[in-house]
């Protein structure tokens, strides 16, 4: 006797879809099934209304999100577009945060290629260098070139198709450098796929697009996601079902069950599609946070402040900028929250491309060897904060929550963590830190912004030097 297997839920929870009558889906559906794969009905689901197509022959979504949980097989749905867009002579862009996810990308759409019946050099051609990979098919003359993103990035390239892969990391400085790309395209499209942003997620235009679309505010943009509405408990297979569509494919509760630990948010978030929410046991409330919040970027002034901090577990190591506004105000922004194991490279070149007045750097598990690479790549020497200074800053960052001397743009890595922290004490003179609330939240994020903040603040201007006769 066989066991009836359970498929995950094949529609999203949650979607925005415009009306539509005609999508040019089993075309890309065809086009795929030559590599010998088989589509999921969930991944049919998305692909139609993605390639849906107007009166005109137009995009109907000219932009579109989606959000699954993790090892669904998200990218299919963007490998599906790629092949269909290089069958049909068209340029595309397809860009991630990690030079490893976008190699990956290359190596999958390269095989899928091959897996078709095309040859290399042959058929198609195929440039290897990391992060700037490229596959050109000679017979229709689509090309996709593979990136990682910088802020500017694609600048003066055109594009018909953009890819955001891991667009939870999908800042606002690197959408400036990539929206005007597929501008002047007969027919652009843009297609941002993810995971809800975790802890250490640095993006904040993936949230915004999908607050925006739910409520009904962007024209000619679509979106869909798998997610829970509140937490639920980890054991919940109802839950697992629910919101992870290629169960019964090649997921499956053995694989979930494998994966279980003590960490009910981060499986909420990761498994489930939990977009996360705020608490209000936080000393820094959601509304005191929320209210530092700017509508647009401001305009800066002078230049930056950057705070380094490792991590008191020495697993982690995040970097912030803070900078003078034009309103007298400080903007303070995280640059990205990393795994020590990554080394400082990433540190290092941003220390290095950018216009930098002073470095903090705090944490005994890294600081002397960052400060020896500094030094090594003979650049200025960056302060290393006393106890008192510490101390300090924290008070600072307080204040200037309190005084609206700070101004940010909703980071959703940083907003969560900000609203979700305790004090913590130093010393014995009632001077305080900060502490997560969340063993899985790490403090660090927002310690290096404060760090930022405080070096900003303690700064005076340079006065010019007046000589006498």
């Amino acid at each position: 006797m066989t066991t009836k297997v359970r498929f995950g839920n094949q529609h999203p929870t949650q979607s925005v879809i415009l009306p539509y009558e005609r999508s040019l889906y089993q075309e890309a559906v065809a086009i795929y099934q030559k590599t010998g794969r088989e589509c999921y009905d969930w991944q049919l689901n998305m692909v139609e209304p993605i390639m849906a197509i107007d009166s005109e022959g137009l995009w109907v979504h000219q932009k579109f999100g989606y959000s699954l949980p993790r090892r669904n097989g998200k990218t299919e749905i963007i490998y599906m577009l790629e092949l269909w867009a290089l069958e049909n002579g068209l340029s595309i862009l397809h860009t991630a945060h990690r030079i490893s996810t976008s190699h990956s990308s290359y190596e999958k759409v390269k095989k899928y290629l091959e897996d078709s019946g095309y040859i290399e050099g042959e058929d198609f051609n195929s440039i290897k260098a990391k992060g700037q990979e490229r596959l050109e098919l000679y017979q229709s003359g689509g090309v996709i070139q593979f990136r990682t993103r910088t802020s500017s990035g694609g600048l003066g390239e055109g594009f018909d198709f953009l890819v955001i892969d891991e667009a939870q990391e999908y800042t606002i400085e690197q959408e400036s450098a990539l929206k005007y790309t597929v501008t002047d395209s007969d027919n652009p499209m843009t297609i941002m796929c993810g995971t809800p942003p975790t802890p250490v997620s640095s993006g904040t235009v993936f949230t915004n697009y999908r607050d925006k679309v739910l409520k009904g505010g962007i024209k000619y943009s679509g979106w869909a996601e798998w997610s829970v509405r509140e937490t639920k408990d980890i054991h919940d297979i109802d839950a697992w079902y629910l919101t992870n569509p290629s169960m019964g494919y090649h997921l499956n509760e053995r694989k979930i069950e494998a994966e279980l630990g003590e960490d009910k948010l981060d499986h909420n978030v990761q498994r489930l599609g939990y977009w996360p929410r705020y608490n209000q046991k936080s000393v820094i409330s959601e509304t005191e946070w929320q209210a530092l919040k700017v509508q647009r970027l401001p305009v800066l002034k002078g230049k930056l402040f950057v705070g380094i901090k490792y991590g008191n577990t020495g697993t982690n190591v995040a970097m912030s900028v803070a900078v003078k506004t034009l309103s007298g105000k400080i903007f303070v922004e995280v640059i990205d929250c990393q795994s020590i194991r990554n080394g400082n490279q990433w540190i290092l070149s941003f220390l290095q491309s950018a216009d930098i007045e002073t470095v903090v750097i705090d944490g005994q598990s890294g600081q002397s060897i960052l400060v020896q690479e500094m030094k090594d790549f003979r650049m200025s020497p960056p302060i290393l904060p006393t106890v008192k200074e510490i101390i300090n800053a924290n008070s600072s960052w307080e204040q200037g929550i309190y005084q609206k001397n700070i101004c940010h743009n909703n980071q959703p890595s940083l907003s969560l963590i900000a609203t979700n922290c305790d004090k913590r004490n130093i010393g014995t003179s009632g001077g305080f830190g900060y502490k997560s609330l969340f063993d899985d939240i790490d403090i660090s994020l927002m310690d290096s912004a404060l760090l930022a903040y405080w070096a900003c603040h303690n700064s005076k201007p340079k006065q010019k030097q007046k000589i006498w006769y």
